[in-house]
């Protein structure tokens, strides 16, 4: 648990949308039936940011590896989940307002550059079935770890917070780190180790944000194709529809 986060490089997101995908059809479950050593907090519903979902839907195997990184934490801490699948609304009203609060600060950059700095904390949106934002594909997830109380753990830099603290490795550059930049160290390698250990993949530039089954997991796991495509939680009537279906076919 103590070993140093590693410091690597920003996904290269030509290649890693060029990663063909062989969809394996997990559905999505909820994070919020998880046993106790599991938390759920949806924060974009909590905050009001229109179309966010009150819950956190996840695919089965992202479910499963969550409740492994959690139980190998130490006693008295929990993993926290934030956000998982997010419709493609909400991840265009996250890219929009990351980028118009950009262009606001430096309203002379060039487009392309603005697009730059934006996709280092929300990742363009986007519903190709090859080539979909991550989260849409419910193998991304957003966590952090809370104690015994249901606080949640100093990690240097609050979720979703657009500044370099929040890379992950950030602190890990550090040639003198005081004692509270020290606990933030530890709290960071806390959570990565566990999720590292669990099968994920991290987004360098976000120490909350991890992945398993996507493309975005395929690219930094060196692996040939990812196994989770775009999907959506089932509505009652999409099942109502399919069941229909069947009984007249």
């Amino acid at each position: 648990m103590n070993a140093p986060i590693p410091l690597l490089n920003d996904p290269d997101w030509t290649r890693v949308s060029a990663l063909p995908i062989r969809e394996n059809h997990e559905d999505l479950v909820p994070a919020s039936l998880a046993p106790a050593n599991l938390a759920c907090y949806p924060a974009y519903y909590k905050l009001g940011i229109p179309n966010a979902v009150p819950e956190c839907y996840m695919r089965r195997g992202v479910y499963q590896r969550l409740l492994a990184a959690s139980r190998s934490l130490p006693k008295g801490l929990t993993l926290l989940v934030m956000d998982s699948w997010r419709p493609y609304s909400v991840q265009q009203y996250l890219y929009d307002t990351l980028y118009n609060a950009i262009e606001n600060h430096w309203p002379d950059k060039p487009a392309a550059e603005l697009e730059q700095l934006t996709r280092e904390f929300v990742s363009l949106p986007s519903t190709n079935p090859r080539a979909p934002s991550p989260h849409l594909t419910g193998g991304s997830v957003d966590v952090t770890l809370i104690d015994e109380h249901g606080l949640m753990l100093d990690m240097g830099s609050q979720f979703d917070e657009a500044t370099p603290w929040s890379h992950t490795a950030a602190f890990e550059q550090l040639a003198s780190p005081t004692p509270h930049e020290q606990q933030v160290i530890a709290n960071r390698r806390l959570l990565y180790r566990a999720m590292i250990d669990a099968g994920f993949t991290n987004l360098p530039s976000e120490w909350w944000h991890y992945d398993f089954g996507n493309q975005l997991w395929a690219w930094y796991r060196g692996q040939p194709q990812a196994c989770y495509g775009p999907t959506h939680p089932e509505s009652l009537e999409s099942r109502w529809r399919q069941e229909i279906d069947r009984r007249h076919q």
